[in-house]
């Protein structure tokens, strides 16, 4: 046999013998494939949040590859996706967008690709492995607590938990986002009848929560006082509230969230570059920047290199989300509970 033919034998015995280090191998295509694209589009509703830059520059440092930004509001970036996809144009690599928007999505004609292997979903934690489908995969949670006053709610008063809210003692004292249309009022109506049945969202009803749609405004008018309680505040938008008075609780049978998803756009310019952001997201590093902006982390481990109130949003109990079939029918129930 000759030395190139025994070389080849060699490798192909090493290959069989380690499968892992046939996945190092195709995986270092991928990256190198990646760095010749040069770029990479994410379209997302970050809004400019600092954490996302912060994993972005990071992408860009690591692998000197340009990530640029379609950043808009969820429901622009359904619609944009669908008329550029509509049109033939394929300019996004990537959307960054809640689980049902993607379903939701490819109900309307927006393609997405099969993402194949992307080496850090298997350290995507247990209990989201069930998100994982063979398109698109968990990033972040946004998660959701109970905003109070600290000057008008003394600590012995403090809801412990979601059914405390349907005491009388709050009524016309709760500012809410409004639960009849999507968003994260409705998400929060949806998991309170999945979890304690339609009884309570009509208790809770008798309460009078006066409805708001301006999630990071109506925060402030706790802090300033308006109003001694806000639902459902997502943890992430009391982040650059510290010093002012409020706290937010994490009630203790669990907190109502929405999972945001990546998935690779059909005839993506970039295939390989936007593999290679996901994978850079779901490291340790970028989950540790997005929980410590409390966002909670779907990568295992996390917890452990996080200060004490971050850790606290961060175990926080997972109580339920809502799921695609269930927004047309609870939709009309919640009109019909608060009319």
């Amino acid at each position: 046999m000759s030395l190139i033919r025994q070389l080849a034998a060699l490798a192909v015995a090493a290959l069989v013998a380690n499968p892992a280090f046939a996945q190092d191998a195709e995986w270092d295509k991928v990256v190198e494939a990646a760095k010749k694209e040069g770029t990479v589009t994410v379209y997302n509703s970050q809004l400019g949040a600092p954490n996302f830059v912060a994993v972005t520059e990071s992408f860009e440092k690591k692998y000197g590859i340009k990530v640029g930004s379609l950043d808009v509001r969820a429901s622009e970036l359904t619609e944009r996706l669908r008329s550029e996809q509509a049109a033939g144009r394929y300019l996004a690599d990537i959307q960054m967008h809640s689980a049902n928007s993607i379903e939701t999505g490819k109900t309307q004609g927006i393609l997405v690709e099969p993402l194949g292997k992307i080496p850090n979903v298997a350290n995507i934690r247990d209990d989201m492995k069930k998100e994982v489908t063979a398109d698109h995969v968990p990033g972040f949670l946004q998660a959701y607590g109970i905003l109070v006053n600290t000057g008008l709610v003394k600590p012995e008063d403090e809801p412990k938990s979601w059914k405390d809210l349907a005491d009388p003692r709050w009524k016309g004292k709760i500012l809410s986002d409004d639960m009849r249309p999507l968003g994260s009022g409705g998400t929060m109506f949806v998991v309170f009848n999945k979890t304690y049945g339609q009884a309570f969202n009509e208790k809770l009803a008798e309460n009078k929560p006066v409805f708001s749609r301006d999630l990071r405004n109506d925060a402030r008018r706790v802090a300033r006082g308006e109003y001694p309680v806000y639902i459902p505040q997502m943890f992430a938008f009391a982040n650059d509230l510290k010093g002012l008075p409020i706290k937010v609780i994490v009630p203790e049978e669990g907190v109502p969230y929405v999972s945001i998803h990546f998935a690779i756009m059909k005839n993506a310019p970039h295939p390989n570059a936007a593999k290679l952001f996901i994978n850079h997201f779901l490291d340790m590093e970028q989950q540790v920047t997005y929980a410590k902006a409390w966002m909670l982390p779907v990568a295992k481990g996390v917890e452990d290199q996080l200060d004490p109130e971050s850790k606290r949003f961060a175990s926080a109990k997972l109580l339920g989300t809502r799921e695609m079939n269930e927004y047309g029918p609870l939709m009309e129930l919640a009109k019909k509970i608060y009319p």
